[in-house]
């Protein structure tokens, strides 16, 4: 309401007070239109009765008073209210004429008037509808900042994880280039999630010059997401048989444990290849047993210890034909101290088995 007076202000003040009182001056018009109508109506009657009186008084006076009569009496009061009749009935239509105009002046201004009011709603629906727009774009806003500061937090972790992995692919080059020399690695491939090395050695005890060197010992280092390593043994000697899993901090130590074990057990691998060429023989590590198939229906088991061949021993553990346990109470070999080697011997030409 404020706001439509404010409009009308502007426009024409003098539709303020037409405006706040536009039922009261309605019926105003219509009680004047209705008391100027009878107003009318009335003097047109009492004309006709003027007229009919004269034209009585003016029959008797040419009867009573031939000639020419004087002006005055009733006639002369007639024209006189006459005369006054047509005056204010001239009055009358300009009045009539006058408040016409004004009805319709009246009328105009009150159509502008809807027609502002018209476009004050629908500006005020438009300026509601973009502040709702308004508002769910802030909201939007708000979820994408939201969404932002969640994958900054992301990336943050990620590029620590990443610096992480990149110290650590550091430490293990540093490693790697550290033992080169000593224990002949190679590096074989490397990307960002994998490093893969290859390692060589020669056993401690002498050999000929002729013989071929040990197997080498391929490694595969693996990263995940989840701060863990996979230290797996691709090919070689043997040293482990199934992979190690691993967190990053312990990484290099089991790196290190495993290229002990081949550094200490290089002996006891060459040992085992030299004897691939000449023996059906199976070396599982897990067991650190020889599985020796001398026939196709007679198998011998030798056990080795821990430290082979400097502080352990090799000793025959069992002998199956066809499956059942054959007695080798009679298997004396004349040294208690053999090697793999010796004993693959002793049994190959043992005529007991």
């Amino acid at each position: 309401m404020a706001e439509v007076s404010s409009v009308l202000q502007r426009c024409d003040p003098s539709l303020l007070s037409c405006g706040d009182s536009e039922q009261s001056y309605n019926a105003e018009t219509a009680e004047m239109f209705l008391y100027l109508t009878d107003r009318r109506r009335v003097q047109k009657v009492l004309l006709r009765q003027l007229f009919v009186m004269d034209s009585m008084m003016s029959l008797q006076s040419d009867q009573l008073l031939p000639g020419p009569k004087p002006d005055c009496g009733a006639r002369g009061r007639w024209k006189a209210l006459k005369t006054v009749y047509r005056q204010e009935a001239e009055e009358t239509e300009t009045l009539l004429t006058s408040l016409h105009d004004k009805v319709q002046q009246i009328n105009n201004r009150r159509h502008k008037l809807t027609n502002l009011i018209q476009q004050l709603t629908s500006k005020k629906h438009l300026s509601e509808h973009l502040e709702a727009s308004l508002q769910k774009a802030h909201n939007a806003l708000q979820l994408c900042d939201g969404q932002l500061t969640k994958l900054r937090a992301e990336s943050e972790s990620a590029l620590s994880h990443r610096i992480g992995w990149q110290r650590l692919r550091d430490e293990v080059l540093e490693l790697v280039v550290a033992v080169q020399d000593a224990m002949h690695v190679k590096l074989l491939s490397f990307n960002q999630s994998e490093l893969s090395v290859e390692l060589r050695t020669r056993p401690s005890s002498d050999h000929n010059e002729s013989s071929n060197e040990l197997e080498p010992l391929k490694l595969s280092v693996t990263w995940r997401h989840d701060d863990h390593f996979r230290l797996q043994v691709l090919d070689g000697a043997g040293v482990v048989e199934d992979s190690v899993s691993t967190r990053r901090c312990e990484l290099i130590a089991s790196l290190l444990n495993v290229m002990q074990v081949y550094v200490g057990q290089a002996d006891l691998l060459y040992e085992i290849q030299s004897l691939r060429s000449s023996f059906a023989i199976d070396w599982r590590p897990a067991q650190r047993l020889l599985v020796y198939l001398k026939t196709a229906s007679l198998v011998c088991h030798l056990e080795v210890e821990d430290g082979y061949p400097g502080n352990g021993q090799a000793r025959l553990l069992s002998v199956r034909r066809n499956g059942q346990t054959v007695d080798t109470s009679g298997l004396k070999p004349q040294k208690t101290d053999l090697r793999l080697t010796d004993w693959l011997l002793f049994l190959h030409s043992s005529p007991l088995i």
